[in-house]
């Protein structure tokens, strides 16, 4: 009822009915073993609630991810761990009680007697305790019947698995799609599996050596794309500003609520003649999420198949990232904006490795519990915050700000946005459109300042949605909104609902829509070409978007892709013009079947690069390896205002250019919390300046007299 399993035919219906017994009689056989009745009983029933615990956990993830709980997932579950409170409290639904009913009987049984009982000690009579009906069968068992009732269960599941291999041939060695397992051999088997497939992963990291990287070098020399001339180097030295559009789809744009436009910012952005989006870009995360965008357009290497490789590998791994590569190539300095917990995603450890020499995370900002949501201070808040360190930036800049607000569960204050209710039966699909109606407020507002202050005539910046925000479950709610009959939806409509903006904007850029199909492992060259810096020599498997040689085979990370003509998904493959299935030629077929090959090449390329740490064995021409122990992101404030005051006249940044004088009046916002107080905007928190101050009179006596505001002296 809650799994999206793809069943066909009568035979998976059986193998999907019969799975639990195998792994069941398995499991609860381990009671048997023991001497004495009660712990076997105790073991049975720990076994029966763990196994409950898994069924729930899955459930949950699945209706927002679309997927099953992975070892890696649960390992890294405390680096995301802030927010998920409300996130998996929408997912719950009124029916999930069939998963706990017989637990919470039991439980609410005992405690009644433990209340009961209570009573009956204070008045001397004998305790009680609830049995159902039943009594414990304490007899001792014959020697071989425990090991004989696993046999059993270790056949049964044999069998099951035979067959399903008949059906699905190479089921567990084509580990493409996590749906497949489950369907046939069910939720502890594919846990146990991926357990195994995890410390398979550890040891062939640990085996690792540079001949592994031969392949993917020949890959991707062959693959790449070279540039467009016409766009090659027209952003060459420029600020790169990086805005992330957090869980926000395409279909925002231009979509009216009640009349009136979602997104009416950015529908007018798209319209200017100096902005370059595309319309058929999708996203390509995998259970990381926004960590996988992230590391796709910094990276342009997937994220892995099995949980987010940032929280798993990021601390480890050697990257070849735009922040190191920027500055090695051009010169350019970088920061994160991001309002929350500076270790969600592992990006305290992950920026370093990537090369980011600052990350002005939610410590950075004023804000308490009225300016915060689950996972950080409000949009229009931190982006008005967010100058104050922007303008101490050494130009050019490599600066990424990251949103929060559109995200999951979708809440904002009607004091924040007084946006219209989309009027469907789903809080979370009504509070979808509010929340991205208010981060296109705070877009506008932060483009205003961009103007205000000269910032924009010398900045590239670029927009992307890092993935979905309506989960497929919720898509045929959402039809009627999009024009869509839900008795119609099917899974070709749920790929198209993939799409997420890029948007590209500078003053002289030659813009319009391009309708060229990509997705976010494309990002990276794109920029690299637009920054005049030749791709060329670095491990990337995506091609420049704007190039005549792009690879446009949209892959996704379950192995399912989307082209310019159709949409496989599976064994069905669609027209992408009238959304039906298509009869396969042996023309098609054999296209089919080689754009099917490019994919799983590059998504097994990719995971060899991340799962063995392959780029420690390569190093690019002019490329040097990035030393994360260099970085101290708690003194960011300090490193940029120490690097502008040592550079004095030579300093490039935004506050040096304007004569010492800060940009941070010109920010204008109608956010409430700031209506009677814009201190927040001008000033940095109290801590922070106290950290900036101590490590100022730390490094010289000269210095300790700093007067840590917007206006430091230098």
């Amino acid at each position: 009822m809650d799994f999206s399993l793809g069943l066909n035919d009568p035979l998976q219906y059986t193998l999907l009915l019969l799975n639990p017994l195998g792994t069941g009689i398995i499991f609860l056989s381990l009671g048997l073993y023991p001497k004495h009745a009660r712990r076997g009983y105790l073991i049975g029933v720990i076994v029966y609630i763990l196994s409950t615990l898994l069924l729930l956990a899955n459930v949950l993830y699945y209706r927002e991810f679309s997927d099953f709980l992975t070892i890696n997932t649960v390992l890294g579950v405390s680096k995301v761990s802030q927010g998920l409170g409300a996130s998996s409290l929408s997912m719950v639904k009124p029916h999930d009680i069939i998963y706990v009913i017989d637990i919470v009987l039991v439980a609410l049984a005992y405690f009644s007697y433990s209340i009961w009982n209570i009573w009956r000690y204070i008045h001397n009579e004998p305790l009680r305790w609830p049995h159902f009906g039943l009594t414990l069968d304490t007899r001792q068992l014959p020697f071989h019947f425990p090991q004989a009732v696993t046999v059993f269960g270790i056949a049964l599941f044999g069998l099951i698995m035979a067959v399903s291999e008949m059906n699905r041939p190479q089921l567990l060695t084509r580990t493409f799609d996590r749906n497949y397992i489950v369907k046939y051999l069910g939720l502890a088997p594919f846990t146990v599996y991926d357990a195994a497939k995890t410390a398979q992963n550890n040891q062939v990291r640990a085996q690792a050596d540079s001949s592994n990287l031969d392949p993917v070098l020949q890959y991707t020399r062959s693959h790449y794309a070279a540039p467009n001339a016409s766009y090659f180097g027209t952003a060459k030295g420029k600020n790169v500003i990086i805005i992330h559009l957090e869980s926000f789809q395409q279909f925002l744009i231009g979509q009216k609520i009640d009349g009136q436009e979602v997104t009416p910012f950015l529908n007018s952005l798209i319209k200017e003649k100096d902005t370059l989006s595309f319309s058929n870009f999708f996203h390509q995360v995998g259970l990381g999420k926004t960590s996988d965008a992230e590391n796709m357009l910094e990276t342009s290497t997937f994220g892995i198949a099995n949980g987010s490789l940032f929280s798993s590998l990021g601390t480890e791994n050697t990257f070849e990232g735009a922040p190191a590569i920027l500055n090695q190539r051009a010169g350019y300095t970088s920061a994160v904006f991001h309002g929350g917990s500076a270790s969600f995603w592992n990006r305290d450890n992950v920026y370093k490795s990537l090369g980011y020499n600052d990350y002005f995370s939610g410590n950075f900002y004023n804000h308490d519990e009225k300016a915060a949501t689950e996972y950080g201070i409000k949009d229009k808040l931190m982006m008005a915050e967010t100058p104050k360190y922007l303008e101490h930036l050494q130009q050019p800049f490599y600066a990424k700000i990251i949103t929060t607000s559109n995200h999951n569960p979708f809440y904002i204050t009607q004091a924040d946005s007084d946006f219209p209710d989309a009027g469907t039966d789903d809080a979370t699909i009504n509070g979808y459109f509010r929340t991205a109606h208010y981060l296109d407020e705070a877009l506008k507002e932060f483009f205003n300042y961009l103007k205000a202050s000269g910032l924009e005539k010398n900045s590239l910046v670029m927009l992307y949605g890092d993935h979905f925000g309506i989960s497929n479950d919720r898509n045929t709610t959402l039809a009627p909104l999009l024009g869509k009959d839900p008795s119609t939806w099917n899974a070709f409509d749920d790929a198209q609902l993939q799409r997420v903006p890029l948007i590209f904007h500078m003053p002289g850029l030659k813009g319009g829509v391009n309708s060229t199909y990509g997705g976010e492992i494309d990002v990276l060259p794109t920029l690299l070409h637009l920054l005049g810096i030749d791709s060329s020599r670095y491990v990337q498997f995506g091609t420049d978007l704007l190039s005549s040689q792009h690879d446009s085979v949209v892959a996704f990370r379950n192995h399912n892709f989307v082209t310019s003509k159709y949409t496989v998904l599976g064994s069905k493959v669609y027209d992408n013009t009238t959304g039906k299935l298509l009869t396969l030629t042996p023309a098609l077929e054999a296209t089919i079947a080689k754009d099917q090959k490019s994919v799983d090449t590059r998504l097994s390329l990719s995971d060899d690069v991340a799962n063995r740490n392959l780029l420690r064995f390569y190093v690019p021409l002019g490329f040097k390896p990035v030393n994360p122990n260099q970085y101290d992101y708690n003194q960011s404030l300090s490193n940029v205002l120490s690097i502008e005051r040592n550079l004095g006249s030579k300093s490039t940044s935004l506050y040096s250019e304007n004569n010492d004088q800060s940009t941070t009046g010109l920010y204008q916002t109608d956010a409430p919390e700031l209506a009677d107080d814009t201190d927040p905007i001008t000033t940095f928190p109290d801590k922070v300046q106290d950290q900036t101050e101590a490590s100022s009179s730390s490094e010289s006596s000269s210095s300790s007299d700093v007067n840590v505001t917007t206006q430091p002296s230098k």
